[in-house]
């Protein structure tokens, strides 16, 4: 009995090329930079990444599939978590990382104009929470959960409520007032946020 012969992919099933997935993504987050969700559109994302429609198409249904895979993808890369062997040393590599991402340029532009399109579309709030709010509590938990190991901070010190005073000002500052930050600002508030702390 004859071996059949190996089975050939069907026609329109290629491999989609990683280069150009990339490149559509990248696009995403200049697109959304230079013109907010509400405007964007596939046509402009294609012509950013220089492909045809059809090759974004082929890998999301449509701009909001987009960006929240994009979205998706960002949550899973997750943030370091500091191990300095202090809590003020920890407390100022979180704000050190924070701001260096919130001052980057699409995403500053990007992440505002996201938490408004979040109201009007759930799919987005919640994928907003898992790549902004739940990797930073993980974080933020594993920091209080050192101090409290090395007697810096009392048993029972709320992880949430230590997010809060760590970021909260550094986001306010940033992205709503988006103001500056002067000299030595992250240093006095990483040493505003530990004393508050331990309060």
């Amino acid at each position: 009995m004859s071996t059949p012969p190996p089975r050939r992919q069907p026609a329109g099933a290629a491999v989609l090329r990683e280069d150009v997935t990339e490149a559509i993504r990248a696009a995403v987050f200049e697109e959304l930079a230079a013109v907010g969700f509400a405007r964007m559109s596939i046509e402009g994302i294609a012509r950013r990444a220089g492909v045809g429609k059809t090759a974004v198409y082929r890998r999301w249904k449509s701009k909001l599939s987009l960006v929240l895979d994009l979205l998706t993808a960002f949550a899973a890369q997750g943030l370091p978590a500091p191990a300095t062997g202090s809590l003020y040393g920890d407390v100022r590599a979180l704000l050190e990382v924070a701001a260096h991402a919130l001052r980057h340029p699409v995403a500053s532009q990007v992440i505002p104009d996201l938490l408004v399109e979040a109201v009007r579309h759930p799919e987005i709030a919640d994928t907003i929470k898992a790549a902004l709010l739940d990797g930073q509590q993980g974080v933020a938990a594993l920091v209080v959960r050192d101090a409290v190991a090395r007697g810096e901070l009392p048993a029972g010190t709320d992880p949430d409520r230590a997010l809060d005073l760590i970021i909260g000002p550094l986001y306010w500052r940033l992205v709503v007032v988006r103001t500056p930050l002067p000299e030595g600002y992250l240093d006095d508030l990483a040493a505003s946020a530990v004393a508050a702390l331990r309060a």
